[in-house]
């Protein structure tokens, strides 16, 4: 089973902070846009770092076709400038629960664990090294901001990366044996648009009324492990029959 994890409200809580103050330099630096005088029209929550630089930039007034054209640039400058702002210890913004539940997974047949988040990758990397749990993601796998700037495309890719480190390139790992496992109702819609399951978790700014259309929600760390043992053992079952 490849599990395709979200990181800012389901890995780590309260680790965004640099990473946005990353964006909107990155954004100053490239169209000369300061953000402390845009509003955003739309919440960022669940979105890429494209596309909320594109929402962000958008209402700036800056034109569709200089998004695109400096969108490579916006996504370098983040990157740099975010190594220099990223705090070098970030443990504090683990999720209560969330090693030992990561820990459980990594010791289980079978289980692979990857990413599925709206980061840009040397963004989402370096967040997670610095939170103690880089080791549990490989390189060269899942799917990030950087890939595509809409969240539906990212399991595909990341299906994509894991069934080529199977050997199988051009084959993507099945949908039957993949789960998503994020925070807010993008995280499920990308599922969705994807054709895989969805593990919600109320560990970021939803509640679980907000995040019925999962095939499960959890509420905190041990309930999110039950969720997956569960669908762990189904697709389990499915794949023997």
């Amino acid at each position: 089973m490849l599990l395709l994890f979200d990181i800012d409200g389901t890995l780590l809580r309260g680790a965004s902070s640099a990473h946005a103050q990353a964006l909107r330099a990155a954004l100053l630096s490239v169209h000369g846009v300061d953000t402390r005088a845009v509003r955003p029209s739309a919440d960022a929550a669940g979105r890429t770092d494209g596309e909320i630089a594109r929402i962000i930039l958008l209402d700036a007034g800056v034109s569709a076709e200089r998004i695109d054209e400096l969108a490579d640039d916006v996504r370098a400058e983040c990157c740099r400038l975010y190594a220099e702002m990223c705090p070098s210890d970030l443990s504090d913004t683990v999720v209560d629960g969330i090693p030992d539940a990561l820990d459980w997974l990594a010791a289980r047949d079978g289980v692979r664990l990857s990413l599925v988040t709206g980061n840009f990758e040397p963004v989402a990397r370096l967040k997670l090294k610095r939170a103690g749990l880089g080791h549990r993601f490989p390189a060269g796998q899942g799917g990030f901001g950087s890939d595509a700037e809409d969240r539906a495309l990212l399991p595909a890719i990341a299906r994509r990366r894991a069934g080529s480190l199977d050997g199988n390139v051009g084959c993507s790992y099945p949908r039957e044996r993949t789960i998503v496992i994020g925070d807010t109702p993008r995280d499920i819609a990308c599922a969705r648009a994807d054709g895989v399951r969805c593990v919600a978790v109320c560990s970021g700014p939803y509640d679980v009324s907000e995040l019925t259309g999962a095939d499960a929600v959890a509420r905190d760390a041990d309930e999110l492990r039950a969720a997956l043992a569960s669908l762990l053992s189904d697709g389990a079952e499915a794949t023997r029959r």
